[in-house]
């Protein structure tokens, strides 16, 4: 798979289709971005593992912290790395020891490990890398629009109203590339007409 660049479908597929995530170096920092995209994920209803072994034994945001993804008591969809790439390759590693297996290892911004991702992709996991969950489920959600922010997902449907807060949205919209449209599409086969 081509690690620089990712489908929207095949980004929205992972989103809609895990359940549980496991984070590995969440930080009970508040200034932290790890914090920030736990938290963000928790609220849009995903159950939220934390990982990180300077803080096992406590709770964050109400979750238990484990200090390994194998002290983790319960199955995993994905495990979310919130560390340097360096330590991707081991983490992969270890969740691959997890009965039952996650299903997608993702790396967060910054974080690209080529050798890390062939080793999850070989043992059947999808894998994301340079990608923050939390940026793309807002991107696809059009939660990142309220603000500005081009996110490539146009949609005449009215947005679902929100359950819970301000900006809780659905995944379902359609993503359109870089302005084409069937309408534009259109326009295109009849010569500008």
């Amino acid at each position: 798979m081509n690690h620089d660049s990712y489908d929207d479908l095949y980004i929205r597929g992972i989103l809609n289709s895990v359940k549980t995530i496991a984070m590995v170096g969440v930080s009970a920092n508040t200034s932290r971005p790890s914090y920030f995209a736990f938290k963000y994920l928790l609220e849009r209803g995903y159950r939220m593992v934390s990982v990180n072994p300077g803080l096992a034994g406590q709770n964050l945001l109400g979750q238990p912290v484990y200090a390994t993804l194998l002290d983790v008591p319960e199955p995993v969809d994905m495990v979310d790395v919130f560390r340097a790439s360096q330590h991707a390759l081991p983490i992969v590693a270890q969740a691959l020891q997890m009965q039952p297996r996650p299903r997608v290892i993702w790396m967060q911004l910054g974080v690209r490990n080529d050798e890390a991702a062939e080793l999850a992709e070989a043992n059947g996991l999808k894998v994301v890398m340079n990608r923050c969950p939390k940026i793309e489920y807002g991107r696809l959600s059009s939660e990142i629009s309220w603000m500005g922010v081009n996110s490539r997902t146009l949609s005449a449907k009215r947005a679902k109203p929100p359950v819970r807060g301000v900006q809780r949205m659905s995944l379902e919209r359609v993503t359109m590339p870089g302005g084409v449209t069937r309408a534009a599409d259109r326009v295109g086969r009849r010569g500008g007409e």
